[in-house]
């Protein structure tokens, strides 16, 4: 079996050509060695079994103090992706007994129901985001008219979040996932952002409202309850993930359909339904490219390779999503009729699949349907080929959306 000592495949960090990077990925084998934007070496999971096997692998922990490199201070501090290494006490960074009494109480506060409760909200926002688009046939922006806001506002609604934060926390969170936040930026960045959170949480505790940072300040088991910090980890964690996911998957679902129009026409007149469409945009072009990060505290094999003690491993949704042996060899087809769709793990799997994740997918089948009952011509004003990524590594995340609406 091979170790560190196999090449390593440098992530972009301006993320020029996703796809292309994915498929190198996913040709180097289940394991491969790759290395992170600033010099950090790692290893990806690329295959879906395997990635389901090492997601539910007690062996792969995500404290941070496991990691051989950051015990040896090869990690700055201002590495631009710290943030993501070391986001603070959730139930993102904790394992075991700790996790489940954390998942526990974030599951009384996040409920079903209460995420129910949000279906009307969202549709009125969708709606007035609609009303304020063009409706002349010139170019609009669509990520930043209507994908970015829509799930911005749901989430500051879910959480209690001051509107006017809204366009600080945009800025923020830009630099926070960016592999181009100036090392004399991150701490300031982290800080800021923890800043906000405590600050709602203050609030929040002065005067409770009927949102989640409410109901996570009140959640208890057996007399236990989440710590401040806890709350305001959960909350950064809860409010960049559920923000950005949806962003990307209404994004991405826009272009699937626009530069595969026979799609497009199967689920405008009903032959197909719009959670097909959101289930194999998730699989096709997942939201989020890797996942950081995991730590192993023994040797792990993964078919030929071992992970060794004190590694870490990201996981390669990018590259998952598109595996032939879990989907076939039209894997790298756009189809929404195809029978293995909803086998994709794009949120994840195991103990610390996403929580948020039936938010999102309420979000994507509210938005879409209204957008496209509204703009049954709508297309991209540019090519496929024009359409700039972020450079962002944990996300599929495009800087605009350039479309013509045509209603």
């Amino acid at each position: 079996m091979t170790t560190g000592t196999a090449p390593r495949i440098a992530l972009d960090p301006f993320v020029t050509d996703l796809d292309a990077e994915s498929a190198a990925l996913r040709a180097a084998g289940p394991l491969t060695a790759v290395e992170l934007p600033g010099g950090v070496p790692v290893w990806a999971v690329t295959h879906h079994a395997e990635a389901k096997a090492l997601l539910t692998d007690p062996r792969l922990v995500k404290d941070i103090e496991v990691w051989g490199a950051w015990r040896r201070g090869e990690i700055p501090a201002d590495w631009p992706l710290i943030g993501l290494a070391n986001p603070g006490r959730s139930m993102l960074t904790a394992d075991g007994a700790d996790h489940r009494r954390l998942r526990t109480l974030v599951a009384q506060a996040l409920t079903p129901r209460r995420v129910e409760r949000m279906r009307e909200r969202i549709a009125k926002l969708t709606q007035d985001l609609l009303d304020a688009l063009p409706t002349d046939g010139r170019t609009v922006d669509l990520k930043s008219a209507f994908a970015y806001p829509l799930p911005m506002y749901v989430i500051a609604d879910l959480m209690g979040i001051e509107e006017a934060r809204l366009p600080r926390l945009k800025v923020l969170f830009e630099k926070f996932f960016s592999t181009q936040t100036p090392p004399e930026e991150v701490g300031a960045t982290l800080a800021e952002l923890a800043g906000v959170m405590a600050e709602t949480v203050a609030a929040k505790r002065a005067e409770p409202g009927d949102d989640l940072t409410s109901a996570l300040i009140l959640a208890a088991e057996d007399g236990d309850r989440l710590t401040d910090e806890e709350i305001v980890s959960t909350l950064q964690l809860m409010v960049a993930a559920g923000h950005e996911t949806t962003i990307s998957l209404i994004v991405n679902a826009v272009v699937n359909l626009s530069t595969h129009p026979e799609q497009r026409a199967l689920v405008l007149s009903g032959r197909a339904d719009w959670p097909a469409v959101i289930e194999e945009t998730l699989r096709y072009s997942t939201p989020t490219s890797h996942v950081l990060i995991r730590f192993a505290t023994e040797d792990v094999p993964v078919g030929d390779k071992v992970i060794p003690a004190g590694d870490a491993l990201i996981v390669s949704y990018g590259a998952i999503g598109r595996d032939e042996n879990a989907h076939g060899p039209t894997a790298g087809s756009f189809d929404i009729t195809r029978e293995t769709r909803n086998r994709h793990i794009s949120f994840g799997h195991g103990p610390h699949v996403c929580p948020g994740a039936a938010l999102s997918r309420l979000e994507a089948g509210i938005a879409l349907p209204a957008l496209y009952a509204r703009f049954p011509g709508l297309d991209l004003a540019v090519p496929a080929s024009e359409l700039r990524n972020k450079p962002v590594v944990t996300q599929n995340d495009l800087f605009e959306l350039p479309v013509r609406l045509n209603p």
